[in-house]
């Protein structure tokens, strides 16, 4: 049985406030445990902004249900550390772990945090808050940024909102690190993505009497053969080998079972190396499907690794593994888009994301803490 939780479920558990100078791991699970649903973030940015605005080496700044708060230490250089404070909606599933409330479980004598967010992006926003807390000096200057509307459609992004309305609170920046999941490894840049629909006309008929129509749907054949026979590749950018993928997500098409239809479309979504830009990416799948008339609904350009860049040369040292690519799109992309170099690298494994299964074990949290504090103070 599933049932989607409302902030009232919140209320009988949970913190009403945050303390961001406790243990980074327990600081996850209080994040967890207040509600920040996407659109539902208020309560957990009310809790971040009282804790940051009580620290003297910051200056703070809210925007709706995001927030950025900077050091002005006077450094020569400034880095970003960036997270998204909503979550996907929370079913509770009988028998399910990762939902909520939290709960730590010991497994092979590790300490395992389960709950939804626990992975995408609590233990980040936990490292970004702790980090906040104990570091009244450092190598760089630093900008922390929480921001609202991730796991969302891009226009509600509260990130991409922050980059229009407090552009100049951003593009001094050197390098930044988006603490999304990366199970502590960096990965560099991301893969673009792209959706896009094919639609194919036909002539309504009686199935009785198909002759006399034209079948949508049989002529969507062509169109599914060319993704059937696509072969995706893989490019090799600054080092890292990006996968790409060509994909029909959806199809859609038919009246009844006597009605021969008269209209088909199939949704299709690009995930595209970033060794292109987006007019390229645009023009190979026009090239692919040549001859249709492409109807997209969706277009996020791909970020380049950004290994190259000095700080992201040191933070490679202070981490202590090969960087790998990011397959995945994330808000790594709105940063290069400002011309500012952006790996992303947080504790958590990805593949966790959004499952009843989420969690994260509190020594990947401290790892990732430990690794970015050394960095920043080196």
């Amino acid at each position: 049985m599933t049932k989607t939780l409302a902030p009232s479920d919140f209320e009988s558990y949970g913190p009403k406030t945050l303390d961001i100078g406790q243990d980074v791991a327990q600081l996850t699970q209080d994040l967890l445990d207040i509600f920040s649903v996407s659109g539902e973030e208020k309560c957990l940015a009310d809790a971040v902004e009282q804790q940051l605005t009580a620290l003297s080496h910051l200056s703070v700044v809210r925007n709706g249900d995001s927030i950025i708060a900077r050091t002005n230490w006077g450094k020569s250089q400034r880095v970003v550390l960036a997270g998204h404070l909503d979550t996907v909606p929370l079913p509770q599933v009988e028998g399910s772990l990762g939902t909520v409330p939290s709960r730590w479980i010991e497994e092979d004598g590790e300490q395992i945090l389960y709950g939804r967010g626990a992975t995408d992006m609590k233990g980040g926003v936990a490292v970004q808050l702790a980090l906040a807390a104990t570091l009244t000096d450092a190598a760089y200057d630093i900008t922390y940024v929480f921001y609202d509307h991730e796991e969302v459609a891009s226009e509600l992004s509260g990130l991409a909102r922050l980059m229009r309305e407090h552009r100049d609170l951003l593009t001094d920046a050197d390098f930044a690190v988006l603490l999304e999941p990366t199970d502590g490894t960096i990965e560099g840049g991301c893969n673009g993505t792209m959706r896009f629909w094919v639609h194919c006309a036909g002539k309504a008929a009686h199935s009785g009497r198909a002759w006399v129509g034209e079948n949508a749907i049989h002529k969507m054949g062509d169109v599914l053969t060319r993704l059937a026979t696509y072969k995706p590749q893989t490019y090799e950018v600054e080092g890292l080998a990006y996968r790409e993928g060509l994909n029909a997500v959806q199809i859609r098409g038919g009246v009844a079972g006597n009605v021969i239809p008269d209209a088909a479309s199939v949704h299709i979504n690009y995930r595209f190396a970033p060794n292109k830009t987006l007019d390229e990416a645009i023009a190979h799948v026009e090239e692919v499907f040549e001859g249709y008339e492409l109807d997209f609904v969706d277009q996020s350009s791909a970020a380049r690794p950004g290994l190259d860049a000095e700080l992201s040369r040191s933070l490679i040292e202070s981490v202590g593994q090969e960087p790998k690519p990011k397959y995945g799109w994330t808000d790594v992309a709105r940063f290069s888009e400002i011309g500012i170099p952006a790996v992303n690298f947080g504790p958590g494994d990805a593949l966790l994301a959004h499952t009843d299964n989420e969690h994260v074990s509190a020594s990947a949290i401290d790892k990732c803490y430990r690794a970015l504090k050394r960095w920043l103070i080196a």
